[in-house]
Formats: C-alpha cells, sequence, structure tokens
C-alpha cells in the first residue's frame, strides 16, 4: 500500500467514526440545550438535573442506532480491511 492508500482508508474510517458518533453527539447536544433552558428560565442549578437526563436519553439513542453503527462498521470492514488483507 501507498501512502495515499493509506490516508485514503484513514480517512474513511475517521469518516465512519464521526458518522457513528453523530447521533449521540446530536441527542447529547438536543438534551443539553432544553436543561439549560429549562435551567436559566426556573434558575434551579442542581448538576445532576443535567447530568442524568443526558446519560438516559444518550443510552437510549445509542441502543436505537447500534444498528446503524454496526453497518457502518460492516461497510468500513468489507469495503477496506478485506482487500488489503487479500491484497487487492
Amino acid at each position: 500500500m501507498s501512502e495515499a492508500e493509506i490516508l485514503s482508508v484513514l480517512r474513511e474510517f475517521l469518516w465512519g467514526a464521526a458518522m457513528m458518533a453523530m447521533p449521540l453527539l446530536v441527542a447529547a447536544l438536543v438534551v443539553g440545550l432544553v436543561i439549560g433552558l429549562l435551567q436559566a428560565l426556573t434558575a434551579i442549578q442542581e448538576m445532576t438535573l443535567t447530568f442524568v437526563p443526558k446519560l438516559a436519553v444518550m443510552l437510549i439513542v445509542f441502543f436505537l442506532s447500534a444498528g446503524y453503527m454496526a453497518r457502518i462498521c460492516i461497510s468500513l470492514f468489507d469495503n477496506h480491511v478485506i482487500p488489503v488483507i487479500a491484497g487487492a
């Protein structure tokens, strides 16, 4: 493999990692904004109020998007790792 091919595979894997992390990050962002607005409106400054709902939503989103993440991993493996192992 040349340097260009290695960098291309690395770029694909980084994009795959970003695509797998996106549902979790978007869910954390939305819940954080909603809880932050509620805290600002009600003047409640409890640290666990932000942590517990965010953790619960991220766990739910993780279990709902696990199939999507697995498909990305399998696609990357089939398209990039197996051809390198096979020497194609």
